[in-house]
């Protein structure tokens, strides 16, 4: 199936309102979290991954498995544990009844991964299912199997507690577009939600978009334009996290250790272009930084002592940042 518009600004008309669709679907689920809701399908367009951090029982898991009806993509869950092996990510080779080995695809080869507690894991099978992120593929005995487009990984941790698990260092943190926090719904949600879940009624959301659609828009976003001014924002913005460097911006000096990289730069951009052609707009400007710049940034600074012993969350560091 070809997807064909009589103009890029078209497209970016019609994916405004897919996304209006898309979010009336999910909300037939999830009750709440839009901004969530939007924080997931901007990673997705944009090509990205997602880190979901919120407590249990806010429905994480239903969110990514709606998000995949929706878009129409297979969906793989992976529960995350301190004896899982990489190839119970990746896959094995085995020995048939002709006595040749062949490869056994391992739970990785989906479209979206929901990568569960991925700080329950040691190092080792961490970094099997950040190599696929980064490559959409994975190697196994010496070669090489590429995985399905759109290929889209959220992961979740539990921010609470902390007992037997692995942290993802921030080099690995890096490779995440996008830290999405899950608060606690309002009263009137949490109402919502009750009523909704505890009679049997079943509601089914319907498929919104193609796969070949998805990837028509992932590739829309990468050729919308971005004026300079908007580019020299996002740049200067990372830049003054950076403590050590000329433009650090005081408070960087004062209250972090380490400050975001080239990639959060690029996110920023990426992420701003997805919210603009979101919101039916065809180039973006410093509001739609401003709009993904928490999640983009918020796994990425380093906050030093200071900072811990005075409560000052990184969100609070970059709204003052902004």
């Amino acid at each position: 199936m070809s997807v064909k518009y009589t103009s890029d600004p078209a497209a970016v008309d019609d994916l405004a309102r897919k996304y209006t669709d898309l979010k009336a679907e999910i909300g037939k689920v999830v009750i709440g979290q839009q901004e969530t809701v939007r924080d997931v399908l901007i990673a997705i367009f944009s090509q990205g991954h997602g880190l979901l951090v919120g407590v249990p029982g806010l429905a994480k898991t239903l969110l990514v498995n709606t998000v995949s009806q929706v878009l129409g993509l297979k969906y793989n869950r992976i529960q995350f544990t301190p004896d899982l092996m990489p190839s119970d990510i990746l896959g094995t080779e085995i020995l048939d009844e002709n006595r040749k080995f062949r490869f056994i695809q391992g739970p990785v080869f989906s479209n979206i991964i929901l990568a569960d507690e991925i700080n329950r894991t040691p190092p080792k099978t961490q970094a099997a299912l950040l190599e696929a992120m980064q490559e959409h593929a994975v190697t196994v005995a010496g070669q090489r199997y590429p995985l399905d487009e759109p290929f889209f990984v959220l992961a979740t941790q539990n921010p609470i507690e902390q007992e037997g698990t692995y942290p993802l260092p921030e080099a690995q943190l890096d490779r995440f577009m996008m830290n999405i926090w899950l608060d606690y719904p309002s009263f009137e949600e949490e109402l919502k939600v009750v009523k909704n879940t505890t009679t049997e009624k079943f509601v089914k959301p319907n498929v919104v978009l193609s796969k070949e659609e998805i990837i028509f828009f992932q590739n829309l976003i990468r050729k919308i334009p971005v004026p300079d001014p908007v580019f020299e924002y996002a740049v200067r913005l990372t830049t003054r996290t950076r403590p050590g460097s000329s433009d650090a911006h005081s408070l960087a000096k004062e209250f972090l250790a380490w400050g975001a990289g080239p990639r959060a730069s690029q996110s920023l951009i990426l992420g701003a272009k997805c919210h603009a052609a979101l919101n039916g707009k065809y180039s973006p400007d410093i509001a739609d930084v401003k709009a993904i710049a928490k999640p983009v940034l918020r796994h990425r600074l380093v906050r030093n002592f200071k900072a811990e012993a005075e409560n000052l969350r990184t969100d609070d560091i970059i709204e003052k940042l902004l």
